[in-house]
């Protein structure tokens, strides 16, 4: 359980992640045509912006994944269990 809501926290980070590189991105692409005597720069820039957004969506995708793991894994643990139970009977 502990491990699920880890890969949760992780997965809103990889979308926070994302979402903050993407509007680093968008803003140096406005840059650069505002200031062309630097556009080479802002170019750079708006490319390391749009990598870093695409490794943190990849990663809260690989954490979106892995939460889902966890949760069969444990689901099939609780049912493996109770089928482990002892089982009474009622001879009367």
């Amino acid at each position: 359980m502990a491990d699920e809501r880890k890969h949760k926290h992780h997965e809103h980070l990889g979308v926070l992640g994302t979402a903050t590189a993407g509007a680093y991105a968008l803003h140096e692409k406005h840059e650069k045509k505002k200031d062309p005597e630097h556009a080479h720069r802002h170019k750079l820039k708006e490319r390391i912006g749009t990598a870093v957004g695409l490794g943190a969506c990849c990663y809260g995708f690989l954490k979106h994944h892995k939460k889902k793991e966890d949760k069969k894994k444990a689901k099939e643990k609780k049912k493996k269990a109770k089928s482990h139970e002892k089982k009474h009977h009622n001879l009367f």
